[in-house]
Order: structure tokens, then sequence, then C-alpha cells
């Protein structure tokens, strides 16, 4: 299984615009999607699951938190092991495009202002495997 969202925004504190994050339960589809990135240039970076992070969405009135129960920390990964609940042991990775899908000023790189398609090229390139 394989989810793309501008799920957080701390996304770009990490990465900036120009690179979105993999996180996910199975390294082989994680290094795959990767791969893919790297062929059609949707660039992306891989960020940690470490089982602790599960820590970090415990809730004292919920089943578990959307978001980090401390302040300012690991957003993004945090957000995925929101996710991660529940895919349980599915293959799963999980793409944060905040920053890359969308160009908010006139341009960057070979993208004008708006919507980038981001994701797109790479899934097309996982899919058919050249």
């Amino acid at each position: 299984m394989i989810d793309i969202a501008t799920l957080t925004g701390a996304c770009t504190v990490a990465l900036g615009h120009d690179h979105a994050a993999v996180l996910g339960n199975n390294d082989e589809l994680v290094k795959s999607l990767l791969k893919s990135a790297a062929k059609t240039d949707d660039r992306a970076w891989q960020l940690p699951m470490y089982p602790e992070y599960k820590d970090a969405i415990k809730s004292k009135i919920a089943d578990i938190r959307n978001i980090s129960n401390v302040r300012g920390s690991a957003g993004t990964i945090c957000g995925a092991e929101f996710l991660h609940q529940f895919v349980g042991e599915t293959p799963w990775a999980h793409l944060d495009i905040a920053g890359t899908a969308f160009v908010e000023g006139d341009s960057r790189w070979y993208y004008g202002h708006g919507a980038t398609g981001y994701g797109v090229r790479l899934f097309s390139h996982y899919i058919l495997k050249d």
C-alpha cells in the first residue's frame, strides 16, 4: 500500500520544497520508491520510523493522537506513525508531499505557479519499472 498526501507542514521544515518525505514499514517498498524518485527527479528522502515514535502519539483521552504530544518534535514522522497504526502488517509507504505539491511563488525549477503534479512521474515509473 502506498499513500501520498500533503500530510504535515513539518515536512518543509526538514526537507524544504524540493524533496518529499518517504516513510514506511517495508524497506524494499521504500527503496523501490526512492529509486523511482531518483530516476524521475520527483525528489524524495527517507525519514526514519522507529518504534519509539508510537509513544509520541499516545493520548490521555483517545486511542491515539494525530499529532505528536511532544511540541515541535518530528511532526512528519509522527504523522506517518499515526497512519501506520491503520495499516497493520501490510507493506506500506507514505510520501509526505507538503513541500513539493505546490509552488507559491512565480516558479521553482521547471514548475510554474500552482500545483506541481509531484508523484505522477514517480508512480508511473514505479508501476512500469523501465
